[in-house]
């Protein structure tokens, strides 16, 4: 049975697993990267929630609070990323099902292929910003969140760079120059600075606290 919107918003986290494991179309990688930047959106909202709620942070409550209300706009906004990545590679199956010596499949092929590009660079803009939040956050949020902070982080960087790929296994070979295929390698490496930044500066507030 394919996995519905319905199904996903009815769904345990072990019902979503078995259906990721699925012999299914979807959901897929780029729903999976998807959710997987939804978990480090959240995990930044938790870390700013404890920093707003210590009072030795107050210098930094007032941006805190704009890093927890940024990571859960981008948490429901990676949610319904993931919902849309339920149905946009359909067209792509139906163009691959039509007979080779069909005149219009290849056209058919490059304008599906084109259109299912969008969903993950999606994903992957929205997967950048969860990774800068998540080093601010693991840099000069509460220090005892630091570990969830860079977990988001991590999470968030592995989001943005398997969504940025999708992004060229969509567009293909003859599309790798296309604007949107050079954006998602951008938006990969910007996430994977914000990455080793993370890694940094917990790793420099353990030293500072042993």
């Amino acid at each position: 049975m394919a996995f519905t919107e319905t199904a996903l918003a009815k769904s345990s986290f072990g019902e979503l697993l078995d259906a990721v494991a699925a012999e299914t179309p979807a959901p897929g990688g780029g729903s999976a990267a998807a959710w997987a930047g939804a978990l480090a959106a959240g995990l930044v909202e938790m870390a700013a929630k404890f920093t707003l709620a210590r009072d030795e942070y107050t210098e930094r409550w007032e941006r805190m609070a704009e890093v927890r209300a940024r990571a859960a706009e981008l948490r429901g906004q990676l949610l319904s990323f993931a919902e849309r990545e339920l149905h946009a590679y359909d067209p792509v199956l139906v163009a691959l099902r039509l007979a080779r010596e069909d005149p219009a499949r290849e056209a058919r092929l490059r304008e599906a292929r084109s259109g299912a590009a969008q969903s993950p660079l999606e994903i992957a803009r929205a997967a950048a910003a969860v990774t800068e939040l998540a080093a601010e956050a693991a840099a000069t949020g509460n220090a005892n969140l630091a570990g969830d902070a860079l977990t988001a982080a991590l999470l968030a960087d592995a989001a943005c760079r398997a969504a940025a790929g999708l992004v060229r296994i969509n567009l293909g070979g003859e599309l790798a120059e296309e604007p949107r295929s050079r954006e998602a390698a951008d938006l990969a490496k910007r996430a994977a600075r914000f990455g080793v930044q993370a890694l940094e500066a917990t790793h420099g507030r353990e030293e500072r606290q042993g």
